[in-house]
């Protein structure tokens, strides 16, 4: 079986160091180099990693052309991933982008564009790993609840420079030292919590809706003194078959991954024969049906090989010669993108906004 040789460029958001754990973890992949135009932001996955740093380099290029990476994992800010997309398609590697998809529809299919024709992108959405959501998809896919109607998602954290690589805690005091200097507080460069969040509901939510897309989104933010970006949204999708809601917060009382926050972060589904909730780190569902209205969780064990995280699963449709499926597929990931533009448009505009 081929062994992978996989680069990661660009530290800008810091799942990079988990992304580069699972290669890491993988016992046919290795990492050959990692790049950073600011090497200080590499020093945490040299130290728990054990990267050589002869193989730690300031300018991509020089990284590319000497590890020859089969695969390249891609952190930017969310403004920058069509720029490095097309800065890295070039040297033929399979591309994993971290999510978002992008800053703009314009922008992800560019992205498309840009790579060559034997070549895979994939976008990674940390939710499609999470046991309790594969479930409710599972169950949705068996036609337990019928036809789904409505899907409402709440996502958020504390703020996205609470935590860094591994989940580790930073103080208030760290937070607020990193706040002016953080891409993600940084409009320009697609800071705010709708553009880091808002993806998962509608990308997840079109997964769980089979492929369907809206007819129209109204999208409201908060405008927070003192900040260019929004720390909370609520979007509302119209499809033929009737609403959805999106929600996204930065400044959820606690981390959901640690103790879920009031309201939950998650999923609640309606379809026309029941209704499943699946939240963040749940290792159950809960399903009401026809037959069985009372409320009744269903177990959501463990994921397991190859889908228990992205690197697993790319390596394994590779070695396969499988299409990606889910939201990590370019289709699933389009149709959110899509809707996460529209809800910038309206937020924008004060007004609903119709998808072409």
């Amino acid at each position: 079986m081929k062994r992978w040789k996989i680069a990661g460029i660009n530290f800008d958001h810091f799942h990079m160091g988990d992304l580069l754990r699972y290669v890491h973890e993988h016992p046919r992949a290795e990492i050959v180099g990692i790049s950073d135009e600011q090497p200080a932001r590499m020093e945490e996955a040299v130290r728990k990693l054990g990267i050589h740093r002869a193989n730690a380099f300031a300018d991509y290029r020089e990284c590319l052309e000497k590890t020859r990476p089969d695969v390249v994992i891609l952190c930017p800010a969310a403004s920058k991933h069509g720029e490095w997309v097309k800065k890295v398609a070039p040297y033929g590697p399979h591309i994993m982008v971290e999510k978002p998809f992008a800053a703009s529809l314009k922008e992800a299919d560019a992205m498309v564009k840009a790579m060559p024709k034997d070549s895979t992108l994939m976008i990674n959405w940390p939710l499609q790993w999470v046991g309790s959501h594969c479930k409710s998809y599972e169950l949705i896919s068996k036609g337990i609840i019928g036809d789904v109607l409505n899907v409402w998602h709440i996502g958020g954290n504390r703020g996205p420079l609470f935590h860094g690589a591994d989940k580790d805690e930073k103080t208030p005091e760290q937070v607020a030292k990193e706040k002016p200097h953080s891409w993600f507080y940084k409009k320009a460069h697609g800071g705010g919590s709708l553009l880091d969040y808002l993806g998962y509901g509608t990308t997840l939510g079109t997964w769980y809706q089979g492929g369907r897309r809206p007819i129209e989104v109204t999208a409201t933010v908060d405008e927070p003194k003192g900040l260019e970006v929004d720390e909370h949204s609520i979007v509302v999708a119209r499809y033929a078959h009737g609403l959805s809601k999106f929600e996204t917060r930065w400044g959820t009382f606690t981390d959901p991954w640690i103790i879920q926050p009031q309201p939950k972060c998650g999923f609640v589904i309606l379809g026309t024969d029941g209704t499943v909730s699946s939240y963040d780190y749940d290792d159950y569902v809960t399903v009401q049906t026809r037959n069985k209205p009372r409320p009744h969780q269903i177990a959501a064990p463990a994921i397991r090989a190859p889908n228990q995280n992205p690197v697993q699963y790319l390596l394994h449709c590779l070695d396969k010669g499988l299409p990606l499926q889910g939201p990590v597929s370019l289709a699933i990931s389009r149709i959110g993108q899509e809707i996460v533009d529209a809800a910038v448009k309206s937020a924008k505009l004060k007004r609903s906004v119709r998808l072409v």
